[in-house]
């Protein structure tokens, strides 16, 4: 299976554009791709989107942590951004093929290697982060360079994931971590008094109470108050609602918003979203926008003879004459359906006016189905993979040494089948329950789209439960056994 991965490392240089070439050129290296290159002269701090290969995107972050330290000097360093190393920040963000659980595996991974490779010490944060304190950013960039400095030897609570208690003589700390896709977004006030921004961010940001999943902050940029932020999960927090309020709290103080701006990439579905929040499109569905229908047919998921073309393969290959793909298979796409039809029926109702008291309750729905939906879609090849892999244990047995290792063989292989169709089983479960709950608050004439979808759920239980029955039977580890009964008994409908 192919990954994608992206990478938006944050260097603290963004006005001698010969370092930034240069820290690009380092992570140049077969499978990883250059998006995107912001530089801001007063934050003095590049952003560089990558994406590539999850191998290669690795290495190409470490290769540009190190040339980072070669080229900037956090000693003589001053800019609007607050930072703490000369590559400040690497998050991973998975795009296909992978988890979040294997970005944080990457981002432990790029830590341990940067501090062995260039003596920079790293802390973990995001979804990577070894204590609650750590998710959060700004908890560990505090004092920034200076002071970390100061205290990375004495306070424990400073002390880095990676490497020793001391920060690289130039090149600081740096933090490495996994999250989801964030959108850096900035907006520009009509005045250069730059202490109402910090009011206009204090009031957005969630951690001063203002909305989830918005980060904030104030700054003075080419003459101009800013309210610069992160918004850690545009789904639930839309970039529109974010510029709403922004725009509301500027009122109170006089000013307004000129503009705006992106640094580094934002995904198509945020402008959707945002063009149908102001256009108030009735039946806003993306597959109205030209590029969209067009990219649809042109890879065929809608070509001549309708979606056929999309489902067909999988069909064929069920049908076919061979053990994989199979009824676990089968489940897991079905589980994934159904978890789309349910996803589909929120999306319709989130930001209707007669559904607008459920805005919160239908954008929950529509972050968690987005990914059991993806985690279904990825358990379609992982089961048949379990299964091959079974059939390669039984051969490997015949050549094993003793009979004890043979038996570890199988019995490895098995509780892997089974824990695939089981956590299908699990997944398919949460989708039958958050489908449920859609009826009362989505528009009722998309009834027959939540009980196909509750249709679809349980019969991926079913069936993912039967491979999980089939499974056990052959299994030794009575622990284990009893342990998955269990679990299976609390998910039959």
């Amino acid at each position: 299976m192919s990954t994608l991965v992206e990478c938006v490392p944050n260097f603290s240089e963004g006005r001698d554009k010969s370092k930034v070439d240069a820290i690009i050129d380092a992570m140049k290296m077969p499978g990883v791709y250059l998006l995107d290159r912001e530089m801001d002269a007063d934050h003095n701090r590049c952003v560089i989107t990558l994406v590539g290969e999850r191998e290669a995107i690795q290495e190409a972050a470490i290769r540009g942590v190190g040339k980072a330290a070669e080229v900037i000097d956090l000693t003589k360093h001053q800019g609007a951004h607050p930072r703490m190393g000369a590559a400040d920040v690497v998050p991973f963000i998975p795009i296909d093929g992978v988890t979040i659980e294997d970005c944080i595996a990457m981002a432990r991974h790029v830590g341990e290697q940067i501090w062995k490779r260039h003596q920079i010490p790293v802390y973990l944060y995001e979804s990577a982060a070894t204590t609650p304190e750590r998710q959060n950013l700004e908890n560990i960039r505090r004092g920034q360079f200076e002071g970390i400095r100061a205290e990375i030897a004495t306070n424990p609570s400073r002390r880095p994931d990676f490497g020793e208690p001391r920060v690289h003589p130039t090149a600081g700390a740096t933090v490495v971590g996994a999250r989801k896709f964030l959108i850096a977004y900035n907006v520009f006030l009509n005045t250069p008094d730059v202490d109402i921004a910090k009011k206009i961010a204090k009031a957005v940001r969630f951690s001063s109470g203002g909305m989830r999943f918005v980060k904030g902050a104030g700054f003075l940029v080419r003459g101009m108050a800013q309210v610069s932020m992160n918004l850690t999960d545009f789904e639930q927090t839309p970039i529109h609602r974010v510029f709403e309020m922004v725009k509301r709290e500027a009122e109170r103080y006089g000013v307004m918003p000129v503009s705006s701006e992106i640094v580094g990439l934002i995904p198509k579905k945020a402008l959707e979203q945002a063009a149908e929040w102001f256009l108030q499109v009735e039946n806003f569905d993306s597959s109205l926008i030209l590029e969209n229908r067009l990219a649809a047919v042109m890879g065929g998921k809608m070509a001549v003879g309708g979606l056929r073309a999309g489902v067909e393969p999988f069909v064929e290959q069920l049908a076919a004459p061979t053990a994989t793909p199979g009824g676990g298979s089968a489940s897991a796409a079905a589980a994934a359906m159904a978890a789309g039809l349910a996803a589909m029926v929120a999306s319709m109702s989130r930001g209707k006016k007669a559904y607008l008291q459920h805005e919160t309750q239908l954008s929950a729905a529509i972050a968690r189905l987005a990914l059991l939906r993806e985690e279904l879609k990825a358990a379609i090849d992982a089961d048949a993979e379990s299964y091959n892999s079974v059939m390669k244990a039984y051969k490997e047995a015949k050549t094993a040494a003793d009979e004890r290792s043979r038996e570890a063989l199988i019995e490895a292989a098995l509780k892997q089948a089974t824990a695939v169709p089981l956590s299908v089983a699990q997944k398919a479960f949460e989708v039958a329950g958050i489908t449920q709950t859609l009826g009362p608050i989505t528009n009722p004439n998309m009834k027959s789209d939540l009980t196909t979808a509750l249709a679809l759920a349980q019969a991926a239980i079913a069936g993912a439960l039967a491979n999980v029955e089939i499974n056990v039977t052959s299994l030794k580890d009575e622990t284990f056994v009893a342990d998955v009964r269990r679990n299976a008994a609390s998910l039959k409908t």
